[in-house]
Order: structure tokens, then C-alpha cells, then sequence
């Protein structure tokens, strides 16, 4: 049987989609919207699903482990985006400039994106141990006395924030190294005629052409901040004293934990709604700071 160009093509085509559209469906579609219906039900996996209507919403919102654990997710943020923007944006300045074995030194800044949580998190708990960690034996050397770090719960959300920028860095810097890489350096050169500081010329020409790369780490950033869990699980449990308990985290023990899925479900689509709102509130503000070349 023949079959003309434009119907074999559209065959090649499905026959390529498919496996990614089955994928999707089977693997996100479907398990969010069975999530969406698990989130008025009480379930524990062993006993069939009850319907309980807004019970688990009604329920995690007056609960005041829940305003904790914002809190907790809020700090993670407010420490994290600030520390993620200026350190990766200092990696790709320097890593911008010319000089002997640059491709070395990216590639050293981008290994810790390829470490495992689990490998890195071990790391970092041993270099925050309070008794000999390298961070405490070098804050030993000047004369400072270390905190407890991850057992002190004023400084392990901070200890996990260090973990969580060692990580990312690399990537981000990447991102924004690009971006360095795209700037028409006719306008470093009319601005160093104009007798500009160096200063002056990063505040008034890097800053506003990065601003839509900038943008997008700070996005991408709140969105990951949201989600942070493995470096959590595995440097503090959620400790001391629930310090570093985050969203996802009491997600995970709600769910596998007391096998409470309606409410782990619930608990989930408040997530989404926070991190969409968020999102959203980002989208607009971008009017007033961030500069396209249109």
C-alpha cells in the first residue's frame, strides 16, 4: 500500500511523540489528578480511600505545624535566593575573564551540580560537625569559636543553606555566563571613553542586560526552594527541634511515613498554589527591573 510523504511523516512523527506522551500521561498527568482526588479523601493505603471533602485543607490550615513549616520554608528562601544570586554571579564574572586554565576552573565550579545529594549532603555533614568539622577547625585558627551548626537550631538552616549553594552555584553560574558572553562590548568601550568606574559599568550596563537571565535564576530558584528536601532528610532529619522542617519534607513523612495520603495530597496542592501565586507575583514585577533588547 502506498503512503504519500506528508502521511508517512505525520507516522514518523507519532511514532516518536508517543513514548513521550505515554510517558507523561502515565507518569505526571494521571498521578497529579489521582493526587487532586486523594486530597479529600482519608487514606492509608492498607483501608479504601474515604471520602472526607475539605477535611484535610481545613485541617492542615489551622494546623500550627503547617505555619511552622512556612516559616521554616520561608527562612530556606530568604537565605538562599540572595546567597544563590551573588555567588553564582560572581563565579561567572571571574569565570568570564581570560586567563591560564579558566576551562579548568569551570569545570571544578560545575562538579558539585553532578554530585548526589546523598554524597554531598554526607560531605557537608561532616564539614559543619561542630567537634571536627573543617569549617569549625578553621573558624579554630582565628580565634573564633564555631557553632553547633547543624545540632543548633538558630544555625542549621543556615548549614543547610551553605550545603544547597555549594550545589547549585555551578549551574546557575553557567547560566549567567552566557549571558556575560552575549553583551555587545561596544558598550563597555563607549562607557570606559565616558571615563565610567568599573563599578558604574557593571550597575549600568552588565546588571540591566542580564536582568532577563536574572530573572530566570530568580524564578527557577523559588521554585527549587520550594522543593528542597534531600539535603534536609539527610543533614538534619528535619532537627533540631523541627528547625529545618520544610514543605516537602513533612510531604514525604505524611505520605510514607503515617501513611496519611489524603492529607500528604492536600498538602501538596497547597504547595502548588503557594509556589503558582508566587510565580505569578514574580511575572508581574518583572515589568518594573528587568530590561529586554526589544
Amino acid at each position: 500500500m502506498y503512503i504519500g510523504k506528508g502521511r508517512k511523516r505525520k507516522v514518523t512523527i507519532t511514532a516518536f511523540l508517543a513514548p513521550t506522551v505515554a510517558g507523561f500521561l502515565l507518569f505526571s498527568l494521571i498521578p497529579i489528578a489521582r493526587s487532586f482526588c486523594l486530597s479529600f479523601t482519608s487514606w492509608d493505603i492498607l483501608q479504601p480511600a474515604e471520602w472526607v471533602g475539605l477535611e484535610n485543607y481545613k485541617a492542615l490550615l489551622g494546623s500550627e505545624e503547617f505555619w511552622r513549616v512556612m516559616k521554616n520554608t520561608g527562612e530556606y528562601i530568604v537565605l538562599y535566593i540572595p546567597l544563590m544570586l551573588i555567588s553564582s554571579l560572581a563565579l561567572a564574572a571571574l569565570l568570564n575573564r581570560k586567563f591560564a586554565g579558566v576551562d579548568v576552573y569551570k569545570v571544578l565550579f560545575f562538579l558539585p551540580v553532578l554530585t548526589s545529594w546523598v554524597a554531598g549532603s554526607l560531605i557537608w555533614r561532616w564539614i559543619l560537625n561542630h567537634k571536627y568539622g573543617l569549617v569549625n577547625i578553621l573558624l579554630g585558627h582565628i580565634g573564633i569559636a564555631g557553632p553547633a551548626w547543624l545540632d543548633d537550631k538558630y544555625w542549621a538552616m543556615p548549614g543547610v543553606v551553605l550545603a544547597s549553594a555549594w550545589k547549585d552555584a555551578g549551574f546557575f553560574a553557567l547560566i549567567f555566563l552566557g549571558a556575560l558572553k552575549g553583551i555587545n562590548q561596544e558598550y563597555y568601550e563607549a562607557a570606559e571613553i565616558d571615563g565610567a568606574s568599573a563599578w558604574r559599568k557593571f550597575r549600568h550596563i552588565t546588571l540591566p542586560l542580564i536582568s532577563p537571565t536574572t530573572f530566570f535564576v530568580a524564578v527557577t530558584s523559588v521554585i527549587n526552594s520550594f522543593q528542597v528536601f534531600a539535603q534536609v532528610q539527610i543533614m538534619t532529619y528535619g532537627g533540631p527541634a523541627g528547625a529545618t522542617q520544610v514543605i516537602m519534607e513533612r510531604i514525604y513523612k505524611y505520605a510514607f511515613q503515617f501513611f496519611k495520603m489524603g492529607y500528604a495530597s492536600a498538602l501538596s496542592w497547597v504547595l502548588f498554589v503557594i509556589v503558582l501565586v508566587i510565580t505569578l507575583i514574580q511575572w508581574r514585577l518583572q515589568k518594573r527591573w528587568v530590561f529586554y533588547d526589544s
